[in-house]
């Protein structure tokens, strides 16, 4: 296994990893993002040597908000982490504003938000992966891919062919990118770097259909031009957490901020939606439904008369702060006055516009669970490419696809129809994969607490449980950190066994626990003993005890559910069927699935949907034995 480097500056003296060595790499990643980090990252533990296409300079940026994790988005960085990833590293090391979200209610839905700062998560990304063994940087744009018997050449647009086993595309938002300010445009992947202008070319050759999509990012203000003592002022939790157990020094040392829109705001959106390249048909590209843009918002909710807005700081010494909550496409005159109509920026500044990028994407349905083609074997794709959003959702798959492609390079995995890397019922992750592959998406696809069916099972405190020994055997932790998760879950099952078996007032210390209003320290303020525990074992021991009989009746469903999978379809009137949504029985009767599992994995069905066909064939059933 590799060895973590030391987290200081990067070096400038000249790295190893800008020599290229090698006639042929095991894996040849494209891009440096957060999907090509991970790929990377994950590939290079397998040897000899991988390969990573980029620009050096720009590998870790962070275009949109500099923040990991949030609802559904946390659960995936500590899954990460449990699959020895790099993102909870960086991201726990240049924290500066760390909060638990959702911390009133109950585990399944409860997150961790990091603040990061910008320009440090960057340079420890460099540093990592220019000092990571078994990995070469490159300078450069790949043009074409080009298949020579023994696995792949990317062609550059200098005309180097550099040769491969397997290749990963994470290419992010630039492959024919188009950036929009108003209505004007211009050729980037993203603010001020040009976009990959051959790739598209070689996946449509193949037979790829590529899609477009748009996405965009807030506006940058000035910080010495807002009167923050106007916004409402959301301090960092005084403990903070971390996704590897061991959050930065400065996790604690910025506060972020609230705002609103205001009717002023409305007005003047509403009077100029035809400068919206959205609204006058200039982007064909479909944006993301869960994060719409503040002329998206104003149009679709028209009743409300205010929007939350969240400033953030980019940093503990950058000038600027992210107006979370109004990105936009409009023309820098307007966003000028928009910014200015807000409580506390009637002198702001903006240092960098709002702008959308519009840009091509692979139809996630013609990749396997590894996120290969079907098309081209030995390619992978990763991140925005697939058609999702978020830089937590690029990391999961470029480690779910650097993994892949470095083991199918070895010749560990040949069968595109494999076991994937983590399932759907074991983690955030397989549950991202498996509607992609399986239902695709039609806008900009973004994890959330609720599609995942028994979210109840898959806490982010329990991440490492879950995945480590699966992590183990795939080569990407080593047996001495398996051990030690295996040690830490054996400690918190002693704990409870040690409250199960005693009493105060006749009951046992796990019935009192399960009260509402007791905590451990609770029970040893009055008497129960505890073996030493950790603060996140303690964490996972409060949470099994209190929540046992609700973990226990999902797992119980899931096990049925697992069983009823293979459960034939064939003859079900689904218009008989009761409680279907419309749209389920739409999709079923067109495409006539055969067993439950084919049903389960249509889009527009959902979970739901599922659980009426069950019950449907158990009555099915009942009465087929009553008249036989």
């Amino acid at each position: 296994m590799t060895a973590r480097p030391p987290l200081s500056a990067p070096s400038t003296s000249s790295s190893p990893a800008l020599h290229l060595s090698k006639p042929r790499w095991n894996v040849i990643v494209i891009g440096g993002g957060h999907a090509g980090i991970e790929a990377a990252w994950a590939a290079a533990k397998f040897g000899p040597v991988a390969l990573l296409v980029s620009n050096p300079a720009t590998i870790g940026r962070m275009p949109c908000n500099p923040a990991v994790g949030g609802p559904g988005k946390s659960q995936m960085v500590f899954e990460i982490e449990a699959l020895g990833g790099l993102m909870p590293r960086l991201a726990d090391a240049t924290a500066i504003h760390t909060r638990v979200l959702n911390a009133s209610k109950g585990p399944a839905v409860q997150s961790l938000r990091v603040q990061n700062e910008r320009d440090a998560y960057a340079e420890h990304a460099q540093e990592y992966l220019l000092n990571t063994p078994n990995l070469e940087v490159v300078r450069g744009e790949a043009a074409d891919l080009e298949a020579d018997g023994e696995g792949w050449q990317v062609v550059t647009t200098d005309g180097r062919r550099l040769a491969a086993r397997s290749v990963v595309i994470a290419a992010g938002t630039f492959l024919r990118g188009l950036t929009w300010y108003g209505r004007q445009s211009r050729a980037e992947g993203r603010q001020g770097e040009p976009p990959s202008r051959f790739l598209s070319a070689p996946l449509a050759r193949a037979g790829h259909v590529l899609k477009r999509y748009k996405t965009g990012t807030p506006p940058r203000v000035r910080a010495d031009a807002v009167n923050f003592s106007e916004l409402l002022e959301v301090p960092a939790d005084p403990n903070p957490r971390g996704f590897t157990g061991t959050p930065g020094p400065n996790a604690t040392l910025s506060p972020t901020w609230q705002t609103h829109t205001t009717p002023e705001t409305h007005r003047l959106i509403q009077e100029n939606l035809h400068e919206s390249p959205m609204y006058s048909g200039d982007i064909e590209g479909l944006g993301p439904r869960y994060c719409p843009s503040i002329e998206d918002k104003v149009v679709r909710f028209a009743h409300h008369d205010r929007h939350l807005l969240f400033v953030e700081p980019e940093g503990l010494e950058t000038s600027e702060v992210y107006l979370q909550g109004f990105s936009s496409s409009l023309p820098p005159r307007l966003q000028d006055v928009l910014v200015r109509s807000l409580p506390g920026f009637v002198r702001a500044v903006i240092h960098r516009y709002a702008y959308a990028v519009e840009y091509d994407v692979v139809d996630s349905t013609e990749l396997t669970l590894h996120l290969e083609s079907r098309l081209l074997p030995g390619i992978f794709t990763a991140g925005q490419l697939n058609g999702t959003s978020g830089y937590e959702e690029a990391a999961a798959q470029g480690l779910v696809a650097g993994t892949a492609a470095a083991r199918r390079s070895l010749g560990l995995a040949q069968d595109p129809q494999q076991a994937p890397i983590v399932s759907r019922e074991t983690s955030y992750i397989g549950v991202m994969l498996d509607d992609l592959v399986f239902k695709g998406s039609d806008e900009p696809y973004r994890m959330m607490t609720s599609r995942v069916e028994h979210r109840l099972l898959l806490r982010q405190d329990n991440a490492d449980e879950r995945i480590s020994e699966q992590a183990y055997h795939l080569g990407l932790i080593d047996e001495q950190r398996l051990r030690a998760v295996e040690q830490k879950y054996q400690k918190i099952t002693a704990g409870a066994e040690s409250l199960s078996k005693q009493r105060i007032q006749g009951q046992t210390g796990d019935a009192w626990l399960r009260r509402p209003e007791m905590s451990l320290a609770d029970l040893e303020a009055v008497g129960f003993k505890l073996p030493e525990l950790s603060s996140t074992e303690r964490e996972a021991l409060e949470i099994r005890v209190k929540y046992a009989g609700y973990i226990q009746r999902t797992e119980r469903r899931l096990l049925a559910e697992d069983r009823a999978r293979e459960l034939s379809l064939v003859g079900v009137d689904f218009s008989a069927v009761c409680a279907l949504s419309n749209e389920a029985r739409e999709k079923l009767r067109r495409s006539q699935p055969q067993t439950l599992a084919q049903a389960s994995r249509l889009p527009g069905v959902r979970h739901g949907d599922v659980s009426s066909l069950l019950i449907h064939l158990k009555q099915r059933e009942r009465v087929s034995r009553e008249t036989t």
